[in-house]
């Protein structure tokens, strides 16, 4: 008895969610219930409800009076009429479709729901974490870079390894001496094969990575030891803890075209904008500089075009907007923990927000309107901002150390990290991009293939 009540039981909690709504659409259409709403006099047939109320009633309290003829015949034309009906007031038809005010192609761009974008799910961990043994903690150096050919590139200590994304193999470019390292810094040219690797020793090599060579030696850049580099097309920018930026041309012999001076510190951040014609560059000195190319001399030392003086503490974190063209992105170290927003032509500061902890880098999302930036002490987490509002989407956390480089995947959709704890974690924040419908082809012109007459 016990296990056919258990069973009987189960059932009913099986079949509860489905029986439930069907009796509710039962109940819904079933006629005993229509009388509950209001009647659609447009349904009513009025000489068949006026005869049942005088004549009709009259013959069914009193069945005795009407002739058996009589009836017969109140039958026939009952069945004749369409009359022969037991309800005086009932719904013929389904109400009447309601008109629309806008035409129906108009209204749907109206609708918020279908405008409206479907939240996006953003992960909360990490999908891949690989080792990153002997990884440099120091805030001033760029240790990692992702290339336009999808192998990444980090800087292990005296080594330089490349991760081909597309497989997930790995192999080592190259181990540079005691006497001249650490690679203080490693960036990707344009073309996602070659390669510069700032040295400790003021040196910076170029290599060939399909090759597996290196190709040449920069020398007599910098004083000491290159901490920052930039690729405008042929133009190599390297930035130094000499204070110095310069400019060289990989193409020629004598390879220093432009040098900019005004920082008094290390230069840790250096960024070129997409149109390759201003560069900014952050120092220890917490001073950003923004260059303008137009106006730079071979001859002589070239002039900021601004000096932007708002941060407290040490600007590295440096990103130029997608799809605004002056607009820059900067991030203040552990004793400013603010992302500033400038304009770069005019030099103004558009906004200031306060993210509570140093701001080791930023990226921006190149499909989306978004900002990217990871921090140091106390979380060491990733922050997901929405622009122009700054609200935050999401924070991801998974580091143990300051979360001290980032880099993005060609595509845009893939974030790699490296931090003091000596791990580097890919992260899909950003999302993939959605997949542009192909514009309508016009239609062609109606015998556009006769020959006109002139």
């Amino acid at each position: 008895m016990d296990a056919g009540s258990l069973n009987s039981s189960s059932n009913l909690k099986g079949q509860s969610r489905y029986p439930l709504q069907e009796q509710l659409l039962q109940r819904r259409n079933s006629k005993e219930n229509l009388d509950r709403f209001i009647p659609n006099r447009s349904a009513m047939d009025f000489d068949y409800a006026h005869f049942m109320l005088t004549e009709g009633m009259e013959g069914k309290e009193n069945p005795a009076v009407i002739s058996p003829s009589r009836e017969a015949y109140r039958k026939q034309l009952a069945e004749a009429l369409n009359m022969n009906r037991t309800r005086i007031l009932a719904f013929k038809d389904k109400p009447p479709t309601p008109v629309e005010l806008f035409p129906h192609q108009h209204s749907s761009s109206f609708n918020p729901v279908k405008s409206a974008k479907s939240r996006r799910n953003i992960p909360q961990t990490s999908e891949r974490t690989l080792d990153a043994p002997d990884l440099v903690d120091d805030f001033y150096l760029n240790l990692l870079d992702w290339g336009s050919s999808n192998v990444l590139a980090i800087a292990l200590g005296n080594s330089v390894y490349l991760w081909d994304a597309s497989n997930g193999s790995t192999s080592e470019l190259v181990t540079i001496d005691d006497e001249i390292g650490p690679v203080t810094s490693v960036n990707w040219a344009p073309d996602g094969r070659h390669i510069a690797l700032g040295l400790n020793n003021s040196e910076v090599q170029l290599w060939d990575s399909a090759a597996n060579r290196q190709l040449r030696t920069l020398r007599g850049c910098h004083r000491s030891r290159v901490g920052s580099l930039a690729w405008n097309n042929h133009i190599l920018t390297t930035g130094g803890m000499d204070g110095q930026i310069i400019n060289n041309d990989v193409r020629i012999r004598s390879h220093i075209v432009e040098t900019y001076r005004g920082h008094q510190q290390e230069v840790c951040g250096l960024k070129w904008s997409p149109s390759g014609q201003q560069l900014a560059s952050g120092g220890n000195d917490n001073v950003i500089h923004i260059w303008d190319r137009s106006v730079a001399s071979s001859n002589s030392v070239t002039q900021w075009l601004h000096r932007l003086e708002d941060h407290t503490s040490a600007v590295k974190a440096l990103a130029w907007c997608p799809f605004q063209s002056n607009l820059l992105a900067s991030g203040g170290g552990g004793g400013d923990r603010t992302i500033k927003f400038w304009n770069a032509h005019t030099g103004a500061c558009l906004n200031s927000i306060d993210t509570g902890s140093q701001v080791c880098a930023l990226l921006w999302n190149k499909n989306e309107r978004e900002l990217l930036s990871s921090h140091g002490f106390t979380q060491n987490q990733l922050t997901l901002w929405k622009y122009p509002s700054m609200v935050k989407m999401a924070e991801l956390t998974g580091h143990t150390s300051r979360v001290l480089f980032m880099t993005q995947s060609p595509d845009g959709c893939t974030v790699a990290t490296a931090a003091g704890d000596e791990t580097l974690r890919f992260w899909n924040v950003f999302g993939a991009p959605e997949v542009s419908k192909p514009a309508p082809k016009a239609n062609p012109e109606p015998f556009s293939h006769v020959n006109r007459i002139r």
